[in-house]
């Protein structure tokens, strides 16, 4: 199974986080699954990349021209496909990933996890879409979610396929199951 992950080109400021991706790069490579990511050596991108590689498994990094972004290619990187912005890495991390995961990250994560949401919501995808609720992590954002319920934005059903989970263990049990 290819995983797309999403999450900081930063550590963040609480470990388990750091913990939480390198935990589930260990699982992605121990489990024989493909590690599908932005393709930076930094923060918790780095991380989990390096994980996947200790663990033995593949990698695939989608790197933009951008030299902002591109100067940051992890150098463990044997599978490395160079798009020409975010908007086309977006897309071709999604035509890859049997799977979606965000970890905590900044604005480029909820960018990029929003639209996982918006396609699993209309059913053009149908992909385990898991937010890693690391410490609470994405609280906030589960509140949104069922704040637009409430409101009649959209519907529970519509964000049934969407799961906070805690664990990299939780994560695991899901995929596994498909």
């Amino acid at each position: 199974m290819k995983i797309a992950v999403y999450c900081g080109s930063k550590s963040g400021n609480d470990s388990a986080f750091l913990q939480a991706a390198k935990d589930l790069g260990k699982w992605i490579g121990s489990h024989g699954h493909t590690l599908v990511y932005g393709g930076a050596t930094n923060g918790l991108m780095g991380a989990v990349a390096d994980a996947v590689i200790e663990a033995g498994g593949e990698v695939i990094g989608v790197m933009t021209t951008m030299p902002e972004i591109f100067e940051r290619k992890h150098p463990g990187l044997k599978n490395c496909m160079v798009v020409p912005d975010l908007s086309e890495r977006k897309r071709t991390m999604m035509e890859l990933a049997d799977a979606y995961i965000a970890l905590p990250g900044g604005p480029g994560t909820l960018d990029e996890i929003s639209d996982v949401i918006s396609l699993a919501r209309l059913k053009v995808d149908d992909k385990p879409v898991i937010l890693m609720n690391i410490n609470g992590y994405y609280e906030p954002l589960k509140g949104l979610l069922d704040a637009m319920v409430k409101a009649e934005f959209i519907s529970a059903e519509e964000i049934d396929g969407v799961l906070f989970l805690p664990t990299v263990g939780d994560a695991g049990r899901v995929l596994e199951m498909r």
